[in-house]
């Protein structure tokens, strides 16, 4: 008996409950993971009381045995016990939720890193000794409902706002560190890392990004061009005078000028020109742009019209008191997390397009100023959105597309409680064309959260991010 529709259905559903069970499994054991490395650093202490003077010794030896039994780096094996310590001793709520498989390891991680300037000021007295209980417990509801790097994100936004101000010191203490490096990864190839402020990070991306979307739209419009250095040259150099004119169809290919002079035709039928596509992938592309902005301090010829025109752009809020000076609270840089203020108030003297933003006590934004109507709604978005509404896609909006939630052509309204920005790649899914059995749909709830409901009728929600948050 053939299958239907519906069979294919419930497949589709008890396969995908059955992955998501297993990535649950999985999260507590690297849960229980996590937990034998805190035994094992027990271990380490106790054998450090015994030997005070080899402390260094007896840790090296420890993340060397582990990083040789897993075969994986030293870094990671130290970056391991590292999370593992603090999250046994600061973080008890993330602990839970990694034990019941809530969170991954990877949520974890980024729990971990963005709570050090959260330790730090209690450590210090700086902020109370129940800030990082506040701090665990917020980045859990985070973490539980979001993707590794979308919590990165608005975990770093939590802890700035529960460590004040030494964001801002911790961000001017770590300018000083910007360095390049470079080693080989064998094969003819090498590494270069450069570690800069991450402000100028994501325009550096953004350019190259549009470098290379320029390069490849513009790839069709690549003329055949014969270098007439290979006629005259080589080790049998080809001249007009050992060329046979009678040969039948060479004027068909040759166009000849004065005093002996010749070319070849660019176009002859059949042509005798092979000019190799460019299949170059969009990360390659990048990669031989920055090559030749930094040796040629131009892109070159190859790269196409019009580059030189390309602008970067990354989009930060800043509170109007921050940028008057009144105070030197976090800006934030979209996307990414804080920055320090000196650092936005220097990118506001240099950009004229600026939108004033207004919001409620949760950080919220409730209103922009406008010019007109359409375009007020496109900045109130923008402000809004910050990037693709599906859940986990963190593409950002001036990538996106503006969607009616509710299709426009059924009677959908053109307002900002039917509109929210998608990504091409999610944006298609919800397509009048795409057959229903394989089709999504989305809705703006009240709150302004997206619903999303998949083929199989599960539901996704995508709560609105917040701007800006202070205690």
């Amino acid at each position: 008996m053939p299958q239907t529709p519906s069979d294919h259905i419930e497949q589709r559903a008890t396969l995908l409950d059955a992955w998501v069970e297993k990535r649950r499994q999985i999260a507590r054991l690297e849960a229980e993971s996590a937990e034998l490395l805190v035994d094992r650093l027990l271990l380490r202490d106790a054998d450090t009381r015994e030997s005070p003077y080899h402390r260094d010794t007896i840790h090296r030896s420890m993340i060397a045995e582990y990083s040789a039994a897993a075969r994986v780096s030293q870094g990671s094996v130290e970056y391991a016990f590292s999370d593992a310590a603090f999250l046994d001793s600061d973080h008890p709520a993330a602990r839970e939720s990694f034990r019941r498989g809530a969170i991954t390891g990877a949520h974890v991680r980024e729990i971990v890193r963005a709570g050090t300037i959260v330790r730090e000021a209690v450590r210090e007295g700086r902020a109370d000794a129940g800030a990082l209980d506040l701090y665990d417990a917020a980045a859990v509801v985070v973490a539980e409902n979001e993707t590794p790097a979308r919590t990165r994100a608005l975990v770093r936004q939590i802890a700035a706002a529960l460590a004040g101000e030494t964001l801002v010191d911790r961000h001017r203490r770590a300018s000083s560190e910007r360095n390049v490096t470079m080693r080989s990864v064998d094969d003819g190839l090498a590494l270069i890392s450069i570690v800069l402020p991450e402000h100028l990070a994501a325009a550096i991306m953004d350019r190259l990004t549009q470098l290379a979307r320029q390069v490849i739209a513009a790839r069709d419009d690549v003329e055949p061009v014969l270098s007439p250095d290979g006629l005259d040259s080589g080790e049998n150099p080809i001249f007009p005078e050992d060329l046979d004119w009678s040969a039948p169809g060479l004027d068909e290919w040759a166009i000849f000028g004065e005093r002996d002079t010749f070319t070849t035709d660019p176009l002859p039928e059949p042509s005798p020109i092979i000019v190799p596509a460019d299949t170059r992938t969009m990360d390659q592309v990048r990669t031989d742009l920055l090559t030749d902005l930094l040796l040629a301090a131009d892109p070159s010829e190859a790269a196409g019209a019009g580059i030189d025109q390309v602008r970067a752009h990354i989009q930060v809020t800043v509170a109007a008191t921050t940028l008057l000076g009144a105070d030197d609270r976090p800006a934030e840089l979209d996307g990414f997390g804080p920055i320090d203020p000196d650092i936005a108030r220097d990118l506001a003297g240099r950009n004229g397009g600026w939108s004033r933003l207004f919001l409620d006590p949760a950080g919220m934004v409730v209103e922009t100023d406008t010019y007109s109507p359409t375009e007020g709604m496109r900045r109130f978005l923008r402000a809004r959105d910050q990037h693709c509404r599906f859940p986990g896609c963190r593409m950002p909006v001036r990538r996106c597309q503006i969607d009616h939630n509710h299709d426009h052509a059924r009677g959908g309204r053109t307002s900002l409680s039917n509109l929210s920005h998608f990504c091409a790649g999610h944006h298609v899914l919800k397509h009048p064309d795409v057959d229903e059995h394989h089709r999504w749909t989305a809705r703006q709830l009240p709150d302004r959260s997206l619903d999303w409901v998949s083929p199989l009728g599960r539901h996704y929600s995508d709560p609105p991010p917040r701007r800006v948050m202070f205690v």
